[in-house]
């Protein structure tokens, strides 16, 4: 079905892509970070590599699943790759996605889809007084569709993706629209790339109970850089660049003097620049097999702890290529007390 979806669809989207960048530009925005508005799940990773490397990363190239984080990467060379992840998160939540790439022509493009969502179980609910009033569950799930274009003669693409997203909490329901939109500059024969993205532009639809809320919109800058005599790879992101302070207190860096006065963690010019960046790194990028490390300042300063050395924001993982399979497997540090791995398995089904 999702393939017949893709090839119906190609032409389509290569008439009306301008338009619908422009559409996508009239839609309303306000500034957020995470943890404001809804549909956050949006801005969860579910690739391994991407995982790996801190969360973050937009210039993979060779990875379908980078698709649904930067459409401008879309590419012929991910013509039959479809992948499949899937990580065990914090407190028994899963979550996963498939992504799927299908040239359609040489003249009209590759088109992309996927399927991500993200279940959180069963729910011990309550009333007001905080009497149990039975198990709940609730999900998210988002159906994504992506076109890229290369402006002829440059090494630039231009990318967006449309999402469907549908949200379950018990007997409330929400229903939502909205797209990504990039920008990426790639040469074969440069050693760098860079890419700017805006994502999750849109609205929702249907409401839970009346309250319209915000999507968790974010802009963010990629770039990485192969060196030319060791087999490294560089990456760095800087994210929430619509939202200059991203700066969140931890509890656990409050001070309390002789009188008994608690005084909250003053974050400064520079710790709150810091919380932008995401960097990673990558060993033998081109090679069978792949090792990765990862950091996110933001993550690593908000879940702290005093005296204890809990290693958040640290991730790293590692991939194995076999013939037409690639395996990836990333783990992510958030504290000393939780933690979470993720398996993502790439087919590419024209090589045999």
């Amino acid at each position: 079905m999702l393939i017949s979806l893709l090839i119906f669809i190609g032409p389509l989207m290569k008439k009306y892509f301008v338009k619908y960048l422009l559409l996508l530009l009239t839609i309303p925005c306000i500034a957020q970070v995470g943890g404001e508005g809804v549909y956050q799940f949006l801005n969860l990773s579910t690739s391994a590599r991407q995982i790996a490397l801190g969360g973050e990363v937009l210039t993979l190239t060779d990875n379908v699943n980078q698709v649904m984080w930067n459409p401008a990467v879309i590419n012929d060379e991910l013509d039959n790759n479809v992948s499949l992840n899937y990580s065990s998160y914090l407190s028994g939540i899963n979550i996963g996605s498939v992504s799927y790439a299908r040239l359609i022509s040489r003249r009209v493009g590759t088109v992309h889809g996927s399927i991500s969502y993200l279940d959180y179980g069963s729910i011990v609910g309550a009333d007001e007084q905080g009497n149990e009033t039975g198990d709940f569950n609730a999900n998210d799930i988002s159906i994504s569709i992506g076109y890229a274009v290369n402006l002829p003669w440059t090494n630039f693409y231009f990318g967006t993706n449309l999402k469907f997203i549908n949200s379950n909490i018990d007997n409330f329901t929400s229903t939502g629209i909205a797209g990504d939109i990039g920008v990426f500059y790639f040469s074969p024969y440069k050693p760098y790339s860079f890419t700017l993205v805006a994502r999750n532009f849109g609205t929702q639809i249907k409401t839970y109970s009346g309250t319209r809320e915000t999507l968790p919109f974010k802009v963010a800058f990629g770039a990485s850089y192969k060196l030319n005599y060791v087999p490294l790879k560089w990456y760095v992101t800087i994210d929430n660049l619509q939202k200059w302070d991203v700066s969140v207190p931890n509890p656990s860096e409050q001070s309390t003097d002789l009188e008994g006065n608690t005084s909250s963690e003053e974050i400064g010019f520079l710790n709150n620049a810091l919380r932008h960046f995401v960097v990673g790194a990558e060993l033998f990028p081109e090679s069978a097999i792949n090792v990765r490390v990862g950091y996110n300042f933001r993550r690593a300063a908000e879940l702290k702890l005093q005296e204890v050395r809990t290693f958040g924001g640290i991730s790293f993982g590692f991939g194995i290529k076999m013939n037409k399979f690639k395996f990836n497997y990333a783990y992510s540090k958030f504290h000393s007390a939780s933690n979470a791995s993720t398996f993502s398995l790439q087919i590419d089904l024209d090589n045999r």
